[in-house]
């Protein structure tokens, strides 16, 4: 494989996509931030912006490093890339966590992209065996997954995970090109959940299986233990608030399923509820917690 990652394209300005947007511009990349909507895009490049000047005032960067970073952040409507005459070298898809809609989106970028793009997808649960079949075999050589985590410009950790057609010498350059930006890569197997998201179920599934029902001051109790004892940063429910309790959701349903069933990787019945009532975390501005920022 040749050279370095220069052009990154990335596809979803939720969360997860604004956070490795920012990730990558702070790191030198210059970085494309597209969604369906431009306007959603637009509105992410503006919340990096300000997040960016709060870290100037509490002195994590200077204004003219600051400058230099808005020079590598772009943001438009997907419908406005243009891959004739700026094709990126990298393409980070962090968009909804559906099948469907990844592969419908992989298979257009196929037609449109070429050959030297790598294809990528942030999916927290989703094979990507099941993911790489939306494009041709040649492409499956450069098609992986790259799992970040949440805050993507803070969480060091990435997750490479090996489609069944990736070539062996692209995950060792991804792996040595994510050291040299300062993050921490694994190698993972192409299996429910990876490492973190499958180990990540007991800690909020068994959290459920202790407070059993909706009871704020058990959530509080159960968060506390694990932060002061257990020496989490986050206790579960905290850390279900800033993920999306909807999207937890959704991972941990991918996971059981794929392990067909098998009662540890279980939903509870709590997160269905929080996810039909509408509370979902601090975008919501409600879940386990009531967020007023």
């Amino acid at each position: 494989m040749d050279g370095t990652i220069k052009h990154a394209l990335v596809i979803g300005a939720g969360t997860m996509g604004k956070g490795i947007a920012q990730w990558l511009a702070q790191s030198g990349v210059r970085a494309t931030l597209c969604d369906l909507r431009g306007e959603v895009a637009v509105a992410a490049h503006k919340d990096i912006e300000l997040s960016w000047q709060k870290l100037v005032q509490k002195g994590k960067f200077t204004s003219e490093q600051v400058d230099k970073m808005g020079e590598c952040l772009n943001a438009i409507a997907l419908s406005d890339v243009d891959a004739a005459n700026d094709a990126p070298d990298l393409i980070i898809e962090a968009i909804v966590e559906s099948i469907e809609a990844k592969n419908k989106l992989f298979t257009e970028l196929d037609q449109s992209m070429p050959e030297k793009t790598i294809f990528a997808s942030n999916t927290s649960s989703i094979p990507i065996a099941r993911l790489a079949l939306a494009v041709t075999p040649k492409r499956r050589e450069r098609f992986l997954g790259l799992h970040f985590f949440n805050p993507a410009p803070i969480m060091k950790l990435v997750e490479i995970i090996k489609g069944p057609g990736t070539k062996s010498e692209l995950m060792s350059h991804l792996y040595l090109w994510f050291q040299s930006k300062g993050k921490k890569p694994a190698i993972c197997a192409d299996s429910p959940g990876f490492i973190v998201n499958r180990v990540a179920r007991n800690f909020y599934g068994e959290a459920f299986r202790i407070i059993k029902h909706e009871h704020p001051g058990k959530v509080k109790a159960v968060d506390e233990i694990m932060r002061t004892c257990g020496g989490f940063k986050m206790g579960p429910f905290e850390l279900m608030d800033l993920i999306g309790i909807d999207i937890n959701y959704d991972v941990t349903q991918s996971v059981w399923r794929d392990f067909f069933l098998e009662p540890r990787f279980a939903p509870h019945p709590l997160q269905r509820k929080m996810v039909e009532s509408g509370r979902l975390g601090k975008k919501t501005k409600q879940g386990f917690y009531h967020h007023d920022d």
